[in-house]
């Protein structure tokens, strides 16, 4: 097999960090479609994906990639040809990634609240050929989205449709089918997709993966998490997502020869009725969502003792939240922090309680290195609070054609700079103690304060804009916009139908706005964000709560 064939503008690892992770067998020289391929050849017609009445096994997930793969290929899209995929939670989001894996194209993993705004871009910079998304999701119909991202993105040559394309013009992604062809495939080294990073200005930043490095991660969080053939895992979450793609997720689980079970919305309705019929042994969840299921569960008539772990994710789980799930549940709680650039953190199974509860775990691969540092990116003191850098064998090098902002993000020997503040137990465990970036973390949704922002200013009754976080019970945090306007202040709902019209995804939109004749400023004249999320917990707060 030849080496891998480079991407343009995706950084990867030095040769001596590349061959030492070959050498340590974290990067074995798998693809995605060789594991596919080995479990339908080990274990045909076990289910491998369930989702509404399809109960799809490895032996047909393996032959619908092949004929998918055959079919996009017969429509002239090419080995790393970026194809943006913006799906729900339906068994067709694996026949089109397998399907892409296994062609040598990179999909472009869009989440489905995306709107105009963010999917018109991932189309344009990636210069993607292609984009494939549902009919119908949630109300929402995204035929007519495409339709106007084909406008605005005149290179974009295929729209297909999972489900019924109505009178859209486009092609049902069910009808693209081939005979399967002797297609190259993919070098391990290649990259598999991008995917996206929540960021601080609000431009999306795409993350390369390759099939390695990707594959090690969750191969690895499969020994962590205990996931095996018997594993029925519930993807409850966007499946696009990282946490609950990687983390063992969907991948990590097919990797062993587990089930997957597709849950359209995280509601216990439709949630605890699929955990009592599938038997399902592990489940991944938000903080917000989690909350959610363990309200629900003591009066729920559905059998929920099946399940073992629940893996919370995504944003910080409080302790008290962490409490209640052994005597809830009866499940233990796994404490997962991570991110789409590499690093992962896990505490373990057999873990006591106290470190389950309080810490956000440790990493998975003995390579994964570690820095807790100042403002200088000096080592703090053993135990005391810094900024998280980190690199290792399943950690980007770098973003997609993003030079300028790689210098920052990351230091000259490879760290990656995460945007967190930790501190590290004398274990080793990490405790996230919040963000040094200017991003609000909604439920496990990141919103870009820079972004929301940008939308506002747009408004010509609005002279300035700051977007801050609001401490919420359920959510975590949700987004306050303090708005500076011209002359006569606008209604804040006007402003919020305003943001919202311009395309962008709903959990973005400010959840509440505030009027102030002017911003305190810093000593070097900049907007004092820490004193409007102060006066936040010193008036507002107070306000809501007093209004329950």
């Amino acid at each position: 097999m030849t080496g891998p064939a480079p991407l343009p503008g995706c950084p990867t690892w030095p040769e001596e960090f590349a061959a030492r992770y070959r050498a340590a067998g974290y990067w074995r020289g798998d693809t995605f479609g060789s594991m596919l391929r080995e479990r339908a050849a080990e274990h045909p017609d076990r289910i491998a994906v369930v989702g509404g009445d399809r109960r799809v096994s490895y032996g047909e997930l393996d032959a619908r990639a092949d004929r998918l793969a055959a079919g996009l290929h017969r429509l002239g899209i090419a080995p790393r040809d970026r194809v943006v995929v913006q799906l729900p939670n339906i068994p067709e989001f694996f026949d089109v990634c397998f399907a892409l894996y296994r062609l040598g194209a990179v999909p472009v993993f869009a989440l489905p609240t995306h709107r105009l705004t963010e999917v018109g871009y991932f189309c344009e910079f990636s210069e993607a050929v292609a984009y494939i998304t549902a009919d119908v999701e949630a109300g929402f119909d995204h035929r007519v989205l495409a339709a106007e991202v084909r406008r605005e993105v005149p290179g974009l040559r295929h729209v297909l449709i999972a489900g019924d394309p109505g009178d859209s013009g486009f092609t049902a992604l069910s009808d693209v089918d081939a005979e399967p062809a002797d297609l190259a495939g993919p070098h391990p080294g290649d990259i598999a997709f991008l995917q996206l990073s929540g960021g601080s200005t609000g431009v999306p930043k795409l993350i390369p993966r390759t099939h390695d490095d990707y594959l090690y991660s969750f191969r690895a969080s499969d020994e962590i998490c205990g996931v095996t053939e018997d594993t029925v895992f519930l993807g409850a979450l966007p499946i696009a997502h990282n946490f609950p793609m990687s983390s063992p997720g969907t991948f990590g689980v097919l990797h062993a020869g587990g089930r997957v079970v597709l849950a359209r919305r995280p509601s216990p309705d439709e949630v605890f009725p699929l955990i009592e019929r599938e038997r399902v042994t592990l489940a991944a969840a938000v903080p917000p969502l989690a909350l959610v299921w363990l309200d629900a569960a003591p009066d729920t008539e559905h059998d929920l003792s099946s399940l073992e772990v629940l893996q919370i994710g995504g944003a910080k789980c409080s302790e008290e939240v962490a409490k209640r799930v052994r005597p809830v549940l009866g499940a233990t709680l796994q404490q997962v922090f991570g991110m789409a650039e590499g690093l992962v953190n896990y505490t373990r199974l057999d873990d006591p309680e106290e470190v389950i509860r309080t810490t956000q775990g440790r990493p998975i691969s003995p390579d994964d290195e570690v820095l807790v540092v100042d403002d200088e990116d000096n080592p703090v003191p053993a135990g005391e609070t810094g900024h998280l850098l980190t690199r290792g064998p399943y950690t980007i090098r770098g973003y997609y054609r993003a030079e300028e902002h790689n210098a920052r993000a990351f230091t000259p020997d490879g760290f990656y700079r995460t945007g967190d503040v930790v501190r590290l137990t004398p274990e080793g465990n990490v405790v996230v103690e919040g963000r040094a970036k200017d991003q609000i973390n909604r439920g496990g949704e990141k919103v870009a304060a820079e972004e929301v922002e940008n939308h506002l200013l747009a408004h010509p009754d609005v002279h300035d804009a700051a977007v801050v976080a609001m401490p919420d019970d359920y959510l975590g945090e949700r987004s306050c916009a303090f708005v500076v306007p011209r002359g006569t202040p606008p209604k804040a709902r006007e402003l919020i139908k305003f943001v919202r019209e311009r395309g962008l995804a709903g959990y973005k939109v400010p959840d509440r706005v505030e009027f102030v004749e002017q911003f305190p400023q810093t000593g070097v004249g900049k907007i004092s964000k820490r004193e409007l999320r102060e006066a936040i917990v010193r008036e507002l707060v107070p306000e809501l709560h007093r209004g329950r």
